[in-house]
């Protein structure tokens, strides 16, 4: 009877992690799509020479300044990549966590960072 508590406590352990994974990169497809559909729009309006621009609020169209409307898609372009950059880190550290419940070894790779500036910057000295 133990036993099979403690294979249900794992089982549900691990869905639940698969399932927070799962939600993690729809969520990552979903702003990716948007935050291309903000590149195209501020793509069509820098080709573009009107004053006004039409904008939709949820399900509401707006006429807008045209300079003012930029800056708001190059706000949202910001905040869009700061919270795909944050989904994807904390994609790997999940991934990493349901790779230990599973009792396999780490994704070789996943965690590698960049280097700096500073770091490319001594190594082209070195060599």
């Amino acid at each position: 009877m133990e036993d099979q508590e403690k294979v249900l406590k794992y089982l549900v352990s691990v869905e639940k992690i698969a399932v927070e994974i799962l939600a993690d990169k729809r969520e990552i497809v979903m702003l990716d799509k948007r935050r291309n559909q903000n590149r195209e729009a501020l793509r069509d309006m820098s080709k573009s020479s009107q004053h006004k621009c039409w904008v939709t609020v949820g399900s509401v169209l707006i006429k807008h300044n045209a300079e003012a409307t930029k800056a708001l898609l190059e706000a949202d372009q910001k905040q869009l990549n700061i919270d795909i950059n944050k989904l994807r880190s904390d994609l790997k550290v999940k991934v990493n966590n349901l790779r230990d419940l599973e009792m396999q070894p780490p994704v070789p790779g996943l965690m590698l960072v960049p280097m700096s500036q500073k770091e490319t910057e001594g190594l082209s000295r070195a060599g």
